[in-house]
């Protein structure tokens, strides 16, 4: 037993010890990454703008990611507000020369792309070069790529050019092998969301704004991309349509490109634009390095502020997490702004495709008290739909990018009835006893009866009818003209504004003005800070510490079948009335 007893008392110092040296190393590290790094920069520096990366509205900087150091997470995510900032500081800055691109495959939105494109177009107004060189590009890529003033690609890489597409898919043969019933309750031709669950494929309804969505937005890039390369949209089209640009000869042949090289041939071209010895490295600087670094001083009043809160990823009750967005918490930080008289006017920044119905009117309710103190402004971002659009239909005004996805102004909801799955796939059956006929009502246990179904029905309709009156008031539009728009619908930002749901196409510059003149503020004379703030490296990895990281482990774990698992998840996480545009609208 002594021994035993010397044993343990062992473990646990050793224990002690090694959690105290943890502490000490972890500080240390801390201390390293919180303090601001100095950085100088060459007289002929290059920014260097990768955005083959996760692109989010606020970025997370990740200094472990290259040294695969375990519970930090794989990879950084660049944030939207840190490339316009580069951009707009990068554009008056004397030791900056130009922009070297990286935009094979951006992993964004094309709402996200559009700001970017915008900024870039913006940046070459000081005459500095942008040049681009990608092994290959996919089509979100060579929307950026279009702007560059050489385009270098790969001999033996390859561009995509054939169209914009959306694919979803359908689980009902899956619930149907499982004996899983789902019991659908919906009002809205449109709201094809719970078409996964009823059919195996899309529905004429659904087939119909699907077409019309992505045209609109397919319109916008070919018009863009037209202007920038100087080739008529009828030509991109016909290429398109005759899968003309196969091979890298083919996308020189047809302007797409300016070069066909390789990256060392594009540094050899740069150094001699740089007047760089052949000898020497160009002296690239990163977005994040570039900002530490820039030398541009923040104007305006420091007490006088123009709040941006950003709302990013599916909406539901509580405090949410990095991908969700917490009613109780969003509710929380817009209540302290509200409250802050420094801030003299608000811009929520949307980029969520819905969720929870009561989630979604409890931010609602918030973003109309605070428009009653002072200017609420919404800016669309990738997607503002459905419970998205719920929040921006409280502002002042709505302000969305033209291939912004928004509307799907609808409401469903669903549950399972799991009896035959549980009896005959897994013998487990239910009994019990209550005190009136409905006490387990809703139930998945069960079938319900019509007279159930009813009662849903019924909840999903005044849900409903609440949502399109508040938008029709919010609209100041007739509630039969607004709900000629709804049923569930998505449009693109230029549909929206035609039809009188957004105010205005632009981005989140654009917002930040009209608010900032709503305010009756002056440019110049006000600062603008985003919430919530971006977070410190060594406060996201304690963040990754304490957590369990378990997205990062599902998609190690299961690879190609992650995206299902997670599909799964957000079902399973489906409480209450549902006011969520169709899962995963992809275009690509």
């Amino acid at each position: 037993m002594l021994q035993f007893l010397k044993y343990v008392l062992a473990t646990f110092v050793g224990l002690i010890l090694f959690l105290f040296l943890s502490f000490f190393i972890l500080a240390g590290i801390g201390s390293l990454l919180s303090s601001e790094e100095k950085v100088t920069l060459d007289d002929k520096s290059v920014l260097r703008l990768d955005l083959n990366q996760p692109i989010r509205e606020i970025g997370v900087d990740n200094p472990f990611s290259e040294f695969g150091v375990p519970f930090t997470g794989e990879e950084s995510v660049v944030g939207l507000k840190d490339i316009v900032d580069a951009l707009k500081s990068a554009q008056s800055d004397d030791k900056i020369k130009g922009i070297y691109l990286k935009t094979e495959g951006p992993e964004a939105g094309w709402a996200t792309l559009e700001e970017i494109r915008n900024q870039l177009l913006e940046f070459k107004k000081s005459k500095k070069f942008v040049v681009t060189y990608g092994e290959s590009y996919s089509e979100k890529g060579y929307y950026i790529a279009s702007v560059a003033d050489k385009i270098y690609l790969n001999p033996a890489g390859g561009i995509e050019w054939n169209g914009l597409s959306a694919e979803y898919s359908f689980f009902k043969g899956t619930f149907d092998k499982l004996e899983i019933k789902p019991l659908v309750f919906r009002v809205g031709e449109f709201k094809s969301a719970i078409e996964m669950f009823s059919r195996q494929d899309m529905s004429e309804a659904s087939k119909k704004q699907s077409i019309e969505l992505i045209g609109a937005i397919n319109n916008n890039f070919l018009k863009n991309i037209s202007a920038s390369r100087n080739i008529p949209v009828g030509e991109l089209k016909n290429l398109a349509d005759s899968l003309a640009v196969e091979n890298p000869k083919s996308a020189l042949k047809y302007k797409f490109i300016t070069n066909l090289g390789y990256q060392d041939e594009l540094e050899t071209a740069l150094k001699k634009e740089l007047k760089v010895d052949v000898d020497k490295s160009i002296s690239y600087v990163g977005v994040n390095k570039y900002l530490q670094g820039s030398s541009s001083v923040e104007k305006g009043d420091f007490n006088t502020r123009v709040g941006v809160l950003v709302a990013e990823g599916e909406i539901t009750g509580g405090d949410g997490d990095d991908g969700n967005i917490g009613s109780d918490k969003f509710v929380k930080e817009l209540k302290e702004i509200r409250e802050n008289d420094k801030i003299k006017a608000v811009v929520i920044r949307i980029n969520s495709p819905g969720g929870s119905a009561l989630a979604s009117d409890v931010m609602w309710r918030e973003i109309e008290l605070t428009a009653k103190k002072k200017p609420v402004i919404a800016s669309m971002s990738d997607v503002a739909a459905s419970g998205g659009y719920y929040m921006a239909m409280g502002c002042d005004t709505i302000v969305a990018q033209p291939n912004t996805i928004t509307g799907s102004i609808g409401i469903f909801g669903l549950i399972f009835n799991v009896t035959d799955f549980m009896n005959n796939k897994l013998g487990i059956t239910f009994d019990g006893v209550g005190t009136s006929p409905h006490a387990d009502w809703p139930t998945a246990t069960r079938e319900m009866t019509e007279f159930e179904k009813s009662m849903i029905q019924k909840s999903v309709n005044e849900g409903y009818e609440t949502f399109t009156r508040k938008a029709a008031e919010g609209r100041k539009m007739p509630v039969e003209k607004l709900k000629s728009l709804a049923q569930g619908r998505v449009w693109s930002g230029i549909e929206a504004k035609q039809n009188g749901l957004v105010d205005v196409l632009g981005g989140i510059d654009d917002a930040i003005k009209i608010a900032a003149k709503a305010a009756k503020l002056k440019e110049g004379d006000y600062r603008v800070r985003y919430y919530p703030e971006k977070k410190r490296p060594f406060n996201e990895m304690i963040e990754k510490l304490l957590g369990d990281n378990e997205e990062q482990a599902t998609n190690k774990a299961l690879g190609d079948l992650a995206p299902y698992v997670k599909t799964y998840k957000k079902l399973m996480n489906m409480g209450g009335m549902q006011a969520r545009m169709p899962f995963e609208m992809v275009i690509r």
